[in-house]
């Protein structure tokens, strides 16, 4: 069910929901830089018809992204995006809450975290964080996504609008994509990322530099929470040792590598994500006094 949420600031995201909403935990689904709700289809799909109770599943467009509200110098912060985040679960969330963060969506997680300490401790029972990277990569993923796109306009010059979709498939594969990427992969990946640029691509590109990522910070607080953190080993922007960062960083953490993916885990590895995505929402199920 799409739906639109009204934020204290006037902003509006763009949620799409599936499950049931009454349910005893709910996923939130974070989206990475210049996508959109839809990365996570196959997750959305599948994910209410494979745990043992009712779930929840919240997919959302971050501000500045989808069909949310447009962003703007101030609020094209990973902060806000944290603060937009804690505002959706307190609106919109039931029970306990599992939080799914790919590339850009890890990082409003953490600042999550790090900003609604309180929000977190009480409804927070596990993360997972996709693909995400700690603390070096603040310009990598902005600049190389962009730069394969202006690069294709150079190209293509006057058809770019004719052939962008196919182009920036062929362009974006190497950049984001694995060793064999499904082609509706491909073509979704390139539509999400034409249709962020330039404006979202250049907005978003200070904020993500600006922000200090201090996972120890973040997951200081999440210490007692369990986290998994995953990536590909043909990820060309978050190295696997970050993996192990992020779940070195807690009591219960687990790193996992998954053999011949890349960048885009929702789509390509969706597969190995959503039992990981199970496993986290039955230990909450747990915590929250559930009985298997």
């Amino acid at each position: 069910m799409a739906t639109r949420v009204v934020l204290g600031d006037g902003a509006e995201l763009a949620v799409v929901t599936a499950g049931d909403p009454a349910a005893e935990v709910t996923v939130v689904l974070a989206h990475s830089y210049a996508q959109d709700h839809r990365v996570w289809h196959r997750i959305t799909d599948t994910l209410p018809h494979a745990t043992e109770r009712p779930v929840h599943v919240i997919a959302y467009d971050h501000r500045g992204h989808g069909q949310s509200s447009p962003a703007t110098s101030a609020t094209a912060t990973v902060e806000q995006l944290g603060d937009d985040l804690a505002e959706l679960i307190a609106d919109q969330a039931t029970g306990q809450v599992v939080l799914v963060g790919h590339g850009m969506g890890g990082l409003a997680v953490m600042a999550l975290t790090a900003r609604h300490v309180d929000l977190f401790t009480r409804r927070v029972a596990g993360i997972a964080f996709l693909a995400t990277s700690v603390g070096t990569l603040s310009a990598a993923v902005p600049h190389s996504v962009g730069r394969v796109v202006q690069d294709l306009r150079g190209i293509l010059g006057s058809h770019i609008d004719r052939v962008s979709r196919k182009a920036m498939a062929v362009g974006l594969r190497w950049l984001l994509l694995g060793d064999d990427p499904d082609p509706d992969d491909m073509r979704l990946v390139a539509d999400m990322i034409s249709a962020h640029w330039p404006d979202t691509v250049a907005l978003f590109r200070p904020g993500l530099d600006r922000y200090a990522r201090d996972a120890a910070l973040a997951l200081a607080v999440a210490a007692d929470v369990p986290v998994i953190a995953v990536v590909g080993d043909r990820d060309r922007l978050v190295p696997t040792a970050h993996a192990d960062a992020l779940a070195g960083a807690v009591v219960d953490g687990s790193a996992v590598v998954l053999p011949g993916l890349g960048h885009m885990l929702p789509l390509e590895g969706a597969a190995e994500v959503l039992p990981r995505i199970v496993g986290l929402v039955h230990a909450a199920l747990r915590k929250a006094g559930e009985r298997w």
